[in-house]
């Protein structure tokens, strides 16, 4: 039977960065007083993570806070993001706290992937954060892609129009989410350990798009 592993996230976002695809900087850190120094380091506003294997989904176990701006708003969010994950998810093993710079308001969209037993490579675009679970209003397109078919993937769902931009808000860079569907598609192409791959949320914006958290799951030999 394979077994299966959630990916270390230093890991992630080593592999994000060595294709090229933009996410927020971060810090691990061991505790919430190191979290506090990394905090300035990065510059504030910042958020605090908790860091495990066995916690796929940390905002349900208490494990982010965000909106943190200054030294003792980290050391006291750090403390309260273990204490939460302890108390609601005993049996997580903690292996730190990443304070990630909190990023401006954008369009939250998911970028995912997975192998499928019968496509092989598949991967999927929608909106992001909540909203994914919710409207479940998603595409699919089976790897290899071009941009042009990223672009189409990306205007598809029945939700574009937020992305056309709605009101006040502007539309936002669908070339740059374009870019981020095809990298993860050579991520997966390349990678063959990796059964799947969420990028969640990434935050879309007029020009650029940036990866706030991403999970991936891969096959142990």
């Amino acid at each position: 039977m394979t077994k299966l592993r959630k990916l270390p996230d230093e890991e992630v976002f080593k592999l994000l960065e060595e294709y090229k695809i933009p996410y927020l900087p971060f810090i691990i850190t061991k505790t919430p007083e190191e979290a506090a120094i990394a905090a300035e380091k990065i510059g504030f506003p910042v958020v605090v993570k908790v860091i495990s294997p066995d916690i796929s989904h940390k905002s349900d176990v208490g494990g982010v806070i965000i909106g943190l701006n200054n030294t003792a708003e980290v050391t006291r969010a750090a403390q309260e993001v273990l204490e939460k994950v302890k108390a609601r998810a005993p049996s997580a093993r903690i292996t730190g706290i990443m304070v990630q710079k909190m990023a401006k308001p954008g369009v939250e969209v998911i970028i995912g992937g997975l192998r499928d037993p019968i496509f092989n490579t598949t991967l999927m675009f929608g909106l992001g954060g909540i909203y994914t679970e919710i409207l479940r209003d998603v595409s699919f397109r089976v790897w290899p892609i071009t941009e042009e078919e990223a672009v189409e993937m990306i205007i598809e769902i029945r939700s574009r129009n937020i992305l056309r931009g709605y009101r006040n808000t502007p539309p936002v860079d669908l070339k740059s989410l374009a870019e981020i569907i095809l990298k993860l598609g050579r991520i997966l192409e390349e990678h063959s350990e990796i059964q799947s791959a969420d990028l969640n949320p990434v935050l879309a914006y007029p020009n650029g798009a940036v990866v706030v958290d991403a999970r991936f799951i891969v096959r142990e030999d």
